[in-house]
């Protein structure tokens, strides 16, 4: 479970402090930031199918933080 507001991995290698936000990748629906209106860090491990599940997800602090990139 993650509660943290901005994106751990984008603030420990991009140095930057990126709200989370839900992304889309061929893989499916994640946690991530974006910086300049390109994505920057994956942040969540898992993906989601749907943009809903993703935002629930994000919103009730239900996903598990990346560790590393």
């Amino acid at each position: 479970m993650n509660m943290a507001p901005i994106g751990v991995l984008a603030q420990q290698y991009c140095h930057k402090q990126l709200p989370l936000t839900v992304l889309r990748s061929g893989a499916g629906f994640y946690i991530g930031t974006m910086d300049a209106g390109e994505p920057c860090s994956r942040e969540s491990v898992e993906y989601f199918f749907h943009r809903e599940q993703a935002e629930f997800a994000l919103k009730q602090g239900h996903w598990t933080q990346r560790q590393s990139l």
